[in-house]
C-alpha cells in the first residue's frame, strides 16, 4: 500500500476500512544471510538500505521488545550536522542530506522540520571557537551562519540577553538543522524495510552467539537459534551486555540521558536553541510542548530513568537563557540509555570474530545519525569495506591514538 493524500481522502469517505498493518509480524526462519540485532532506528535503517541500496535479501531484524520502544523513541528529536572534526562532519552532513529526502524515500510522513538550530555564544573565546567550527562545516559542504546579538534578539526576543549571568554575544546557526518525529522514523523505516522483504521479529531477545573456530554462525534467542552468514549488532546502550556474550569488552560506558517535555503552549520557540554556558537544548514540538534535555547522569546505569540532581541542573540551564520557561509546567520525563564511547564518537566496524559486526558508541549523537548510520553500516555489511564518510569509526583508533575527540575531553566517557 502506497500512502498519499488521495488514499487518506478515500479512506475517510469509506470508514477507514482499507488500512492494513504497517509491517508484517514475521515468524523467525531457521537462517538468514543477514541478522541485525536491534530494532531501533539504526537497525531498521541498516536493514532497509541493505535491501534497497545494496540489493541484499534474506534479512532479519531482531528486537527484544517492540519497535520504537528503545532510544529511537526516547530522545529530543534534533537533527543537525554542526560538527568540527573531519572524522565527524562529513558523516553527519551525509546524514542530514538523507534526512532531507527521507519522507519521499520511505513514502512516510516523518515530520521532518528544518526549523534551524542556534548555538548561543557567551564569551569571546567561544565566538572564536564557533567561527572555527562554522568554517569547518562550510569546508565540508554544510551551511553555517554566525549571528550577531541583534539578529538573535530579532528572532528570539524572549531570551535573557544582557541581564543574565552569561550574556549572549552571538550564535552559530545551522538553518538546515531542526527536528524529526522520532516514533515516525522507526515506523517509517520498519514499513519500508518490510516492503522490501525484511523480516521484523519483535519480542525476540538475543541471549548469545554461536561461535565456532572464530566464526559467528548465528545467534541464540528467546525464540530459538537463528543462523546467519553475517550478524550486525546495533543495540545502543545495551551494547556492552550484548557483546559480552561474544567475549568482547567494549571501550564504552552506559549512562542514562533524561529528556523532558512541558505542557502544550502556543508557538513561542521557532527553532532549536542550545545554551553555550551549560548543557541545555530545547525545541517546541508540533503539539506545543517544550522538549528539552541536558547532561547524562554521572553514574553508569542500564535503567531508563534518571535522578533528580540532573533534573535540577537541566532546569537551571533553561532558566538561565529564557526565564519564561519557569512558568511552564513539566508534563513528563523519560530516560534513554546512552552508550558513551571513550572519545565521544561512534564505532562502526567489524570485530575480530568473522561474520560479526558492531555499530555503537553513539553518545548524544545517535538519533541525528540514524539515516547515515544505517547506510554506512549496510555498506560495511554488504562490501566488508567502510563507507568513505565512516573510515575513522574503527575500533583500533583507540590503540593508535586516532581518537575523534569532538569536545576535547580525553578518554572520559561521562564527559562526552
Amino acid at each position: 500500500m502506497r500512502y498519499s493524500g488521495f488514499k487518506v481522502i478515500k479512506e475517510a469517505l469509506t470508514g477507514h476500512r482499507g488500512w492494513g498493518p504497517a509491517w508484517r509480524d514475521a515468524t523467525p526462519q531457521a537462517s538468514y544471510d543477514y541478522v541485525i540485532i536491534g530494532g531501533g532506528g539504526h537497525g531498521l535503517a541498516t536493514a532497509y538500505y541493505l535491501a534497497k541500496e545494496f540489493k541484499q535479501a534474506r534479512i532479519a531484524v531482531l528486537e527484544k521488545g517492540w519497535i520504537g520502544g528503545g532510544n529511537v523513541g526516547r530522545n529530543t528529536t534534533i537533527i543537525r550536522s554542526n560538527y568540527l572534526l573531519d572524522g565527524n562532519e562529513p558523516f553527519y552532513e551525509f546524514s542530514l542530506k538523507l534526512w532531507e529526502g527521507l519522507e519521499q524515500d520511505l513514502n512516510y510522513n516523518a515530520m521532518v522540520s528544518q526549523r534551524g538550530i542556534l548555538n548561543l555564544i557567551h564569551t569571546d573565546a567561544q565566538r572564536d571557537a564557533f567561527i572555527r567550527r562554522g568554517n569547518a562545516m562550510m569546508l565540508n559542504g554544510a551551511d553555517a551562519d554566525l549571528l550577531s546579538t541583534a539578529q538573535i534578539v530579532a528572532r528570539y526576543p524572549f531570551l535573557n540577553v544582557n541581564d543574565a549571568r552569561f550574556p549572549i554575544k552571538g550564535g552559530l546557526a545551522q538553518h538546515r538543522g531542526g527536528t524529526v518525529r522520532h516514533d515516525a522514523v522507526a515506523w517509517g523505516y520498519a514499513r519500508a524495510a518490510d516492503q522490501r522483504g525484511v523480516d521484523i521479529i519483535q519480542n525476540c531477545e538475543v541471549t548469545g552467539f554461536r561461535i565456532e573456530n572464530g566464526t559467528c554462525l548465528g545467534v541464540e534467542t528467546s525464540r530459538g537459534f537463528i543462523g546467519a552468514k553475517k550478524v550486525g549488532a546495533c543495540v545502543a546502550g545495551s551494547s556492552s551486555r550484548l557483546m559480552s556474550h561474544a567475549g568482547m569488552r567494549l571501550p564504552i560506558e552506559s549512562h542514562v540521558l533524561q529528556a523532558f517535555v512541558s505542557e502544550g503552549l502556543k508557538p513561542v520557540l521557532p527553532g532549536v536553541i542550545t545554551f553555550g554556558a551549560g548543557h541545555f537544548y530545547c525545541s517546541q514540538s508540533d503539539k506545543g510542548g517544550l522538549v528539552f534535555g541536558g547532561d547524562i547522569d554521572g553514574y553508569n546505569s542500564y535503567a531508563q530513568r534518571g535522578n533528580l540532581p540532573v533534573v535540577e541542573d537541566v532546569c537551571e540551564g533553561g532558566m538561565a537563557i529564557f526565564p519564561m520557561i519557569g512558568r511552564a509546567r513539566l508534563l513528563r520525563m523519560w530516560g534513554g540509555i546512552m552508550d558513551m564511547s571513550m572519545d565521544g564518537s561512534p564505532i562502526i566496524d567489524h570485530t575480530h570474530i568473522k561474520g560479526l559486526y558492531f555499530n555503537g558508541g553513539w553518545c548524544y549523537g545517535g538519533f541525528k545519525a540514524t539515516p547515515a548510520s544505517g547506510f554506512v553500516y549496510a555498506h560495511l555489511l554488504a562490501t566488508d569495506t567502510p563507507h568513505p564518510t565512516a573510515t575513522a569509526y574503527r575500533f583500533d583508533r583507540f590503540a593508535k591514538g586516532l581518537m575523534i575527540d569532538e569536545k576535547g575531553m580525553g578518554n572520559q566517557p561521562n564527559l562526552h
